[in-house]
């Protein structure tokens, strides 16, 4: 098969990369996702700008297509990005200003199915036919593979894991709006704010400019800082409750677990996770990817050639 681009649009990052048909990496760079877009032309643009950069030489159209991994909700149908709690853009069509402009067939998924595509073609999916991809990232969300067959759900969002609700002592608001998400409280984005929450709720003052990012607050906890072993309790029971949630809802044999707050963590999450998973029904295995981040980069170079793939057809049902 001829290369393909394979384009990954975070809430945080804009990734695309020219990938060979057998999933070896040719050429990637990444970009900062614009911070306040106006308009859907700001994402397609910046978009367009990258794949040229990443073609290269070669023709764009000589492509087998370009693939689209896009934090959702998504219509796949559409190739649009429908209110992504994450982008303050309520509609960013991508399919269709993209293909215009390239003249190839582009084709877009939620991130969290690529990224189980990535697992199954290229990484711990590998064989595995029920198996769960968490991504913890700026946000949270995951794909499902069960009995051999990605679930996608009507549009190509089933498994938003991140909105499953897991709390309503703190209440912590969620960027859909909602309160309760585990989004609200393990994700990124959002770890500061319930961390401050916290600590006005223990009556705990907290000085330095640590305490505003995630790695600063994890690292602070590796150095034994007072209080923050009691506040990683407290998080990892509210993370636990989310990937307890994730095991009675799917069964999985494997959780294959992904995104920057766990890749740069594990050493001190994963203990704590172990520590409070419900044990309901038989615990699965629960691993750190090894793609190294790049799971949904390659599920995106598996649609790029094509909805059809290992895993069953990635066009979700009926509009």
């Amino acid at each position: 098969m001829n290369p393909v681009i394979a384009v990954d649009l975070g809430a945080t990052n804009i990734r695309v990369a020219k990938i060979s048909g057998n999933g070896i990496i040719e050429k990637k760079i990444s970009a900062l996702t614009p911070a306040f877009p106006e308009t859907p032309e700001d994402i397609t643009d910046a978009i367009i700008r990258m794949v040229r950069s990443v073609a290269g030489g070669k023709k764009i159209s000589e492509l087998d297509g370009i693939g689209i991994s896009a934090a959702g909700p998504v219509n796949s149908h559409l190739g649009i990005v429908l209110n992504p709690p994450n982008i303050a853009i309520p509609a960013i069509p991508l399919a269709g200003p993209i293909s215009e402009e390239f003249g190839v067939p582009v084709r877009l998924i939620n991130d969290c199915p690529a990224g189980a595509l990535g697992e199954m073609y290229f990484g711990d999916g590998k064989g595995c036919r029920d198996f769960v991809y968490i991504t913890i990232s700026t946000g949270i969300g995951g794909g499902v593979v069960s009995n051999g067959k990605i679930l996608l759900g009507r549009n190509g969002n089933a498994a938003e894991i991140g909105h499953f609700h897991v709390d309503t002592r703190y209440n912590a608001v969620c960027g859909c709006g909602c309160s309760g998400h585990w989004e609200a409280y393990v994700s990124g984005r959002h770890i500061p704010d319930f961390f401050s929450h916290w600590c006005q709720e223990h009556n705990i003052v907290i000085t330095g400019d640590w305490a505003r990012s995630p790695s600063g607050i994890f690292e602070a906890a590796r150095n034994g800082y007072p209080g923050l072993n009691d506040f990683m309790v407290e998080f990892s029971r509210i993370n636990a409750r989310g990937v307890s949630d994730v095991i009675v809802a799917y069964d999985p044999s494997r959780i294959i677990l992904d995104g920057s707050v766990i890749l740069n963590n594990s050493d001190l999450l994963l203990p704590l996770l172990n520590n409070y998973v419900d044990r309901f029904l038989p615990l699965p295995e629960i691993m750190v990817s090894r793609l190294n981040g790049l799971a949904p980069l390659l599920g995106a170079s598996v649609i790029a050639h094509g909805y059809d793939t290992a895993a069953g057809s990635l066009l979700a049902g009926d509009e």
